[in-house]
């Protein structure tokens, strides 16, 4: 298994963001917003992944940044739990500043448990 999290994994194309925003699917799985979508042009690349903390929620950069380390972690150690390829991610963190990453990591496992079971019933999108 490869535990990298290089930069072709991370999403940070303008276009695929706006894309993923605005026509990707979503659900709430506590502290996570997530918004996903599959596509045909990228199905033999590597999944991406958007990593995003409400300043709202936590006010400092500092604590969000913290907060982000901790979710490309778990993630990182996670991934290889996606079943397909092509899949672009948007995780959107809504919890509390102080969750630990033994708290982090079980709901990270239960996203990507999630967004398998929701892709295997979704067809590609054009």
């Amino acid at each position: 298994m490869n535990f990298k999290l290089p930069k072709n994994e991370r999403l940070h194309a303008e276009k695929l963001i706006k894309e993923l925003f605005n026509e990707g699917s979503s659900f709430f799985l506590y502290p996570f917003k997530v918004l996903f979508i599959q596509k045909n042009e990228v199905k033999h690349q590597p999944n991406q992944v958007l990593f995003s903390v409400s300043k709202k929620k936590i006010k400092r950069a500092t604590g969000r940044n913290f907060i982000k380390r901790r979710l490309r972690e778990a993630y990182r150690l996670n991934k290889h739990l996606l079943a397909a390829d092509g899949i672009i991610v948007g995780l959107i963190f809504v919890g509390k500043a102080e969750m630990s990453f033994a708290e982090i990591q079980p709901k990270m496992i239960q996203v990507l448990e999630k967004l398998n079971l929701d892709l295997s019933q979704k067809p590609f999108s054009p």
